[in-house]
């Protein structure tokens, strides 16, 4: 019986579609296997978000087509690069047996059992199988289908949408996700309740953008709504909210997240640059002014509220001016966590053709300025939390130092900051203890069990 290996790649939104794909799988005839060497058959859920991303994407194919030679017999290519690149990418890259786009990732039994069906046959005189679905059709309903746990058995990502309006000028996304599709609101709840039963405590809420959730399907927003009701599940303890843009967030939502004992006070939310002249020319749809009340009304609301960001730097036409007053408006907001990213040129966006491009070199110094600056308000800003106490839940255990780690409301999982714990007692993963902070560093604390 063949034996099916799934690489994903990317985004945490790529996670979640994955383990749809392992569940859709694991339900068939087929076996799972994560040992590469023992694969019949290799699928590798792609990115091309940025270059970078497609260069790996890419390396990866490239990397499992070396298993040919053995017992490797087909290569799929599912996911985002698939769908950005499906005109050219089957020429490109003929090592790949067969393409799945964004909106046809549940074809995936289907498409091994087409090339199941080769087995015996000469493969290089067959074309590649392809499957790709209309990108702006409703979201499909997947409430069926069971996800296969990938990485931590009490947390899970909860993609709440695809696709996106925005069209920033910097951004692919839109040309090969479509236009914005909600899930509806009882598919999320449906998926959350089986999660829950699943012993899932920690949900993250995920898609291109979470703020506009419920507007194509409802005409209105309703994430506070959904946030409300994915609260009532028994068994769902924390909830997490990622890619906030602050141009949508709304007085409601700010609410919701303010009084729901079990939404965190941590919100994501890319504002991408801080200065007016390249937030238009980026194609944002907000100014410095409403940066800055937003991030006020979040403030006023919740004072121990976490904000995350991300910055692209080098942007086509940034001036050293415009770096300083970023740096400058960045030091006066003091936000939590900043991700800072070079711009990269990417084809068939807007921005790739703008003049006034940014040199590598320019483009990096910056970069580091930004993070040099974050280091030093993370330093005081933790240091502000020792002698405090925290839930945290626990993510493992490090035996060579012989303590536990974990992560606080103020932390998302593999993007921010880690709790270091020290206890006498056997701590297991995904449970949620009480610690008190004793020291801190650049970007992690240590405590100890209360």
């Amino acid at each position: 019986m063949y034996n099916i290996l799934l690489v994903t790649l990317g985004c945490d939104k790529n996670t979640a579609d994955s383990e749809r794909m392992l569940g859709l799988i694991d339900k068939s005839e087929y076996n799972l296997t994560s040992d590469p060497e023992e694969a019949d058959v290799a699928v590798v859920n792609t990115c091309c978000f940025i270059e970078s991303a497609t260069q790996e994407s890419i390396d990866k194919l490239l990397e499992l087509s070396e298993l040919k030679n053995g017992r490797l017999k087909y290569l799929i290519c599912t996911g985002c690069m698939a769908q950005r690149y499906k005109d050219q990418i089957a020429d490109e890259i003929p090592e790949v047996d067969a393409f799945i786009g964004t909106m046809a990732l549940d074809s995936i039994v289907e498409v091994v059992d087409e090339l199941r069906a080769r087995d015996g046959k000469n493969s290089s005189d067959e074309k590649p199988v392809t499957r790709y679905s209309e990108l702006d059709s409703p979201y499909p309903d997947r409430t069926k289908i069971e996800r296969i746990v990938t990485e931590r058995p009490y947390l899970e990502y909860l993609k709440i949408a695809d696709g996106c309006d925005k069209r920033c000028t910097y951004c692919a996304i839109p040309y090969f996700k479509g236009k914005y599709k909600s899930v509806p609101m009882e598919s999320v709840i449906e998926e959350a309740k089986v999660l829950a039963d699943s012993g899932v405590k920690e949900l993250i809420l995920v898609a291109q953008e979470t703020t506009c959730y419920g507007i194509d399907l409802y005409g209105e927003k309703r994430l506070h709504i959904l946030l409300k009701e994915l609260a009532k599940i028994d068994g769902i303890e924390w909830i997490r909210l990622l890619y906030a843009y602050p141009e949508e967030i709304y007085p409601e939502l700010i609410d919701e997240i303010a009084s729901n004992p079990k939404v965190l006070h941590y919100i994501d939310m890319p504002i991408q640059h801080t200065e007016d002249d390249i937030l238009m020319q980026m194609g944002r749809r907000i100014d410095n002014y409403g940066i800055r009340k937003v991030v006020s009304e979040l403030r006023e609301k919740m004072p121990d509220v976490i904000i995350r960001t991300t910055i692209i730097t080098g942007f086509p036409g940034e001036t050293t001016d415009d770096h300083e007053m970023l740096i400058e408006t960045l030091a006066e907001l003091r936000l939590d966590h900043v991700g800072v990213f070079t711009y990269s040129q990417e084809d068939g966006t807007p921005a790739a053709k703008f003049s006034d491009q940014v040199d590598e070199e320019t483009k990096n110094e910056r970069m580091q300025d930004i993070m040099l600056l974050q280091q030093d308000i993370s330093i005081e800003k933790l240091e502000g939390y020792i002698d405090k106490e925290f839930d945290v839940i626990i993510d493992g255990y490090l035996p060579d130092d012989d303590v536990y780690v974990g992560r606080s409301y103020m932390d998302a999982p593999d993007i921010d900051g880690m709790v270091f714990i020290e206890s006498e007692r056997e701590l297991i993963s995904g449970e949620i203890v009480r610690v008190k902070i004793t020291d801190s560093d650049i970007y992690d604390l240590e405590g100890r069990l209360v």
